[in-house]
């Protein structure tokens, strides 16, 4: 068996592993490269496979990192199955047509605009794309062994994080895997926490928060901190969500708040099409989750639902203390940052950052406390304050990573991926000390025998 690394080393983007056994040739998730432009372009660049040569794909879950590459893998002549749990394939069918409307949205305003270098500006893959893709798909069942190629099995465990999110286990004649996917909290407000998981002799664990624990805040408390201190000035909470996982938990935290009698007449807003539909599934997946469907249904019955462009339009002109909650978590495109280019520069306003903000970001870039944010090829001024929220993390920290690779009898080797450079190097030495294994930090396009 060889593993080879095209993605989520030393950055926590553009997951994907591709797996030789034998003659068999499986893709571990198959995600879009984000943030720094010299990852991004990655994206554009040949894959450093072939596509055709691809038996499967196997999914850990539906977030575009993960997943969000597979139109353009389809596209490069992969004609395969692509395996996942019946939750990420539900998600997957909202999330990938999304971003291809998003590429070719952002391609029609650079041409409009003529803020882009290329004539004309092109999408990376269109919406008709991704809804041919989705034909390949193949749900499968948590804890039960399937053959995604000859003699190469999968199986499929609870890992938290979000709907349908599991750790892969891969089989070749007598060598096991784990790839850990992102790996969920024990006690998350919203999502299970993760599951146990088969032995393995080698083991890819993710590290985007391995250099650090989160902090031992309660969510409500800090969430009703932030949004009193620009309700007070009757200001526009901006909060840019990642819409599937992210925007329900808030849902949930500001339903909660408001039953306890915090912001009741404050208005809030979901501005996604696409996290108002992956809203719709946590009632049908309700096992995979800790809310009740009474919770739930009463969570949604408190926002209003925008789902036109003309209605997104209209909060624009929004003057008094409202919420709204809009994609992209890391304000790299959709409609939170046509919010941004009207909201930052008011004083009054707040931007809330909801989760982590990957280097290169327009997100990270408010974190580090810029004074401006280009935006569709102008320069915003950012006067609002920026806050972020440090409670809501959807990923394990460094002291529950190691509680999940501890469940595994001594390893051979420990990869450590999805993580930023500091991060993986953290947590590789905690592993080395703690446990005693060996640990490889891998590069772009490394490549090991198991």
């Amino acid at each position: 068996m060889q593993l080879s690394f095209y993605g989520a080393t030393q950055t926590v983007t553009g997951s994907k592993y591709l797996l030789t056994c034998g003659k068999r040739k499986v893709l571990v998730d198959c995600g879009l490269f984000q943030g720094y432009k010299h990852l991004r372009l990655k994206n554009w660049a040949l894959p450093p496979f072939d596509p055709k040569q691809l038996d499967a794909v196997v999914l850990t879950h539906a977030h575009i990192d993960h997943s969000g590459y597979l139109p353009r893998l389809m596209n490069g002549g992969f004609k395969g199955p692509i395996y996942a749990t019946e939750a990420t394939t539900a998600l997957c069918k909202i999330l990938l047509p999304d971003s291809g409307f998003l590429q070719e949205e952002q391609a029609r305003f650079a041409n409009r605009y003529g803020f882009s270098k290329h004539h004309p500006a092109l999408p990376l893959y269109t919406r008709a794309d991704a809804e041919r893709c989705l034909r390949q798909f193949v749900s499968v069942d948590f804890d039960q062994p399937v053959e995604v190629a000859r003699n190469v099995h999968a199986s499929f465990h609870p890992s938290g994080h979000l709907l349908g999110a599991a750790s892969v286990r891969i089989e070749h004649e007598g060598t096991s895997i784990v790839f850990s996917g992102d790996i969920g909290r024990s006690a998350d407000p919203l999502m299970k926490a993760p599951g146990p998981v088969p032995p393995a002799d080698y083991v890819v664990i993710e590290s985007t928060y391995g250099d650090r624990t989160h902090a031992e805040l309660d969510p409500l408390v800090e969430l009703e901190r932030a949004l009193a201190r620009a309700i007070a000035d009757d200001g526009i909470v901006i909060v840019p969500t990642f819409a599937v996982g992210r925007a329900q938990l808030l849902m949930l935290l500001i339903h909660r708040l408001k039953r306890a009698g915090k912001f009741t007449n404050i208005p809030v807003f979901l501005d996604s099409p696409m996290a108002i539909d992956a809203t719709d599934l946590y009632l049908c997946f309700a096992s995979e989750h800790r809310v009740s469907p009474e919770e739930c249904r009463a969570m949604c019955q408190g926002v209003t639902y925008v789902r036109t462009p003309e209605q997104s339009q209209a909060l624009d002109q929004l003057r008094s203390a409202a919420i709204i909650l809009a994609s992209s978590g890391m304000a790299t495109g959709g409609r939170v940052v046509h919010h941004l280019k009207v909201f930052a520069p008011d004083a009054r306003n707040m931007i809330l950052l909801s989760g982590y903000q990957a280097g290169g970001t327009r997100g990270a870039a408010l974190a580090a406390g810029a004074k401006t944010v280009r935006i569709h090829g102008q320069e915003i001024a950012v006067r609002a304050e920026v806050a972020q929220l440090t409670s809501l993390s959807a990923h394990a920290d460094a002291d529950e990573l190691m509680v999940w690779l501890r469940r595994f009898p001594r390893p051979k080797r420990v990869f450590v991926t999805h993580g930023e450079p500091n991060a993986s190097d953290a947590i590789r030495r905690r592993i080395e000390s703690e446990l005693n294994a060996k640990v490889v930090v891998p590069d772009y396009r490394d490549r090991v025998e198991l």
